[in-house]
């Protein structure tokens, strides 16, 4: 019973249910980066190169093996069909931009949140007021004071001329 219970309290420990959802989210955003390289980013590139379809781009590394109607192989596709080692550089270079565009998002959030944590650190570090100026006499009197220890002037917001 009390591994149950400490797996429990572990799984509803709140830095586990944070971890969860980011992984969660991030596994929604892999797949936002890897639709916005392949979709978006890529075909440009490739009508730029010549028409390349990059996902298409591979090394036969068998030339003797055809496709099984007894063709060539012209695409990484036909070339899986017929079974063919291939290195597929193509697929490389579109995991290579999805890592990078994924690790350029995290840089700026990382780098966002330690501006955040920077300023409430600045925020924090700054000490709490607990004297005011007396505006008669220049005196250094507590904060919370309606009177001047010094002069004895009222100094609730300058209530008229000292005393």
């Amino acid at each position: 019973m009390g591994f149950i219970k400490e797996f429990k309290e572990f799984a509803v420990r709140g830095n586990v249910i944070d971890l969860a959802v980011g992984v969660i989210i991030g596994g929604a955003f892999g797949k936002i980066v890897t639709s916005v390289v392949n979709d978006i980013l890529m075909p440009p590139i490739g009508k730029l190169l010549g028409g390349a379809n990059f996902s298409d781009l591979f090394i036969n590394l068998d030339p003797d093996k055809t496709l099984p109607s007894g063709g060539e192989i012209h695409s990484l596709k036909q070339a899986n069909e017929a079974g063919a080692a291939v290195v597929a550089y193509g697929q490389f270079i579109n995991t290579l931009l999805d890592f990078l565009i994924v690790a350029f998002c995290v840089f700026l959030l990382v780098k966002g949140i330690n501006f955040l944590r920077r300023s409430q650190e600045k925020e924090q570090a700054k000490p709490e007021k607990t004297t005011k100026e007396c505006p008669f006499c220049l005196s250094e009197v507590p904060i919370k004071a309606v009177r001047c220890s010094h002069c004895t002037s009222h100094l609730e917001e300058h209530a008229g001329t000292p005393q």
